[in-house]
């Protein structure tokens, strides 16, 4: 049983049914569920949550704040009397959800604190409350959202407070692998680089010249980073932990970030 947080459209809903697709009951979180609209993004039924049930699977959506204590207690109870328990948790939720530049020297106090708290304190939430019946099962998997934003450093300094958001979440995905190892529960990341998300796509963030920085000659598409979060997920990973893999078509070797405020999709 699996819980995708912000998987009502774009990279959380394709690791929803990609887990869906290798036999796990899904939940779908997200602060709005009928958030693929927004985007233009086009369902294959009304809702993620019957897009899972037509793969054979059960699911249920909840509509959550994923940075409020109080909404993810919330969400755990539902999750655990509906099914019983919880195998995996995938910490997607996030973004850069704030216009402006977010310069190191002066990132506004109220623009660092909602990023920080919609992409590291809401993995830290979730995980704090996944971990309780992960540690009674002796068993569990949680993988969160990191971002090359977060491992390396743009020449201009823009997007610090996305940036510093996301190496939290490295640094406590290492963090937290390192104490629930003895509980048989393992924690890993990845770091997506530019993803051709429904929002990226409906924003403009994804102009050719980028594709041409990254070495592979492409931006990437949800897809490509499904297929990290399957083999995360599965047994094929069964003794990797504490680990972050780059997601991004070795775009980060370039050292070619962008100078736009880009909105790095979560």
């Amino acid at each position: 049983m699996a819980l995708v947080t912000g998987s009502a459209r774009g990279l959380g809903r394709a690791y929803a049914l990609r887990l869906a697709k290798l036999g796990a009951d899904v939940v779908v979180n997200d602060i709005n569920l009928k958030a693929a609209a927004e985007f233009n993004e086009r369902l294959t039924a009304p809702t993620v949550m019957d897009e899972v049930k037509n793969l054979g699977r059960r699911s249920i959506g909840i509509q959550a704040d994923v940075c409020k204590k109080a909404d993810v207690d919330g969400m755990f109870k539902k999750i655990l009397d509906e099914f019983g328990r919880i195998d995996i948790l995938v910490n997607n939720a996030g973004g850069r959800l704030r216009p402006g530049a977010g310069w190191a020297s002066s990132v506004p106090p109220e623009d660092l604190r909602f990023i920080i708290d919609l992409n590291l304190v809401g993995t830290i939430l979730c995980s704090q409350a996944a971990t309780i019946p992960m540690k009674q099962q002796k068993l569990g998997n949680i993988i969160n959202v990191s971002s090359i934003a977060g491992l390396e450093v743009s020449r201009s300094g823009r997007g610090a407070d996305y940036a510093v958001a996301k190496a939290g979440v490295f640094h406590y995905t290492r963090l937290l692998a390192a104490e629930l190892g003895p509980y048989g529960i393992r924690v890993n990341c990845i770091a997506p680089g530019i993803i051709t998300s429904s929002r990226v796509i409906a924003t403009g963030q994804a102009p050719e010249h980028l594709a041409r920085a990254c070495p592979l000659g492409r931006l990437g598409k949800p897809e490509d980073c499904a297929n990290v979060i399957e083999f995360l997920a599965s047994d094929l990973s069964g003794y990797v932990t504490g680990q972050c893999i780059t997601i991004d078509g070795g775009y980060s070797l370039t050292q070619m970030w962008p100078s736009q405020d880009f909105v790095w999709p979560g």
